[in-house]
């Protein structure tokens, strides 16, 4: 068994959760309110700008050209494609770029970027593999589940965002990053698979508390 077959069977019931949040179910049966969605779209805004200087350190640490060439190619789709589709709703908001980019980071947001940072500076290879791989294997999730549901006529800003991760090209970014886990996972001792799994672990714990923060619009207590 791969490592993310087995990853993935352990954690099902976390992953099971995510596809069932209020958050998801809304956006895919058109139901969420917009003020939701738009808390979420700052956010995730703010999520990939450190999301992709975490995709930088991963190409520079990465052990060969053609990994080293993969994460500089999928920081290029980060920086252009999906945060540009943030931008083209935002505009759809009245948001201006310099709003959004003004926007104050949420706690949730905070702690999962600064999480994400603390594995690629501190931790090995292997571990930043596995706690970037729940949000391009989640993404794709989330996508196929929605789109197999069957699409939200009556949102069609919803629509464009389960068509997006639910692509085939959003589709082989995930798989490209769960075969390069696997790969990884295949050479590893014991304690770097376990390393791994507690990396995957956290960041799937955290994808889910993101959709909860979208969903409850969190800001700061004080």
């Amino acid at each position: 068994m791969t490592f993310t077959q087995n990853i993935g069977k352990k954690l099902k019931p976390l992953r099971q959760a995510i596809l069932k949040h209020p958050f998801i179910t809304g956006v895919g049966q058109g139901t969420l309110p917009i003020e939701k969605f738009k808390f979420y779209v700052r956010q995730d805004y703010l999520y990939l700008i450190d999301y992709s200087r975490i995709l930088a350190l991963a190409s520079a640490k990465a052990p060969d050209l053609d990994t080293m060439g993969w994460f500089a190619r999928l920081l290029h789709e980060t920086l252009g494609t999906e945060m540009e589709l943030h931008r083209s709703y935002c505009a759809e908001f009245n948001i201006t770029r310099r709003e959004l980019e003004e926007t104050p980071v949420a706690p949730t947001t905070r702690s999962y970027t600064a999480y994400l940072g603390m594995v690629a500076h501190q931790h090995t290879f292997h571990e930043l593999v596995a706690a970037l791989l729940p949000c391009q294997w989640g993404y794709w999730e989330i996508g196929d589940h929605l789109i197999r549901t069957g699409l939200p006529e009556n949102a069609p800003l919803y629509s464009k965002w389960i068509q997006m991760y639910a692509s085939d090209e959003f589709k082989s970014l995930a798989d490209w990053t769960r075969s390069l886990a696997d790969r990884l996972g295949e050479d590893a001792s014991s304690t770097q698979v376990h390393g791994m799994e507690k990396a995957y672990l956290t960041s799937l714990r955290y994808e889910y508390l993101f959709w909860d923060m979208s969903y409850t619009q969190e800001t700061w207590p004080l």
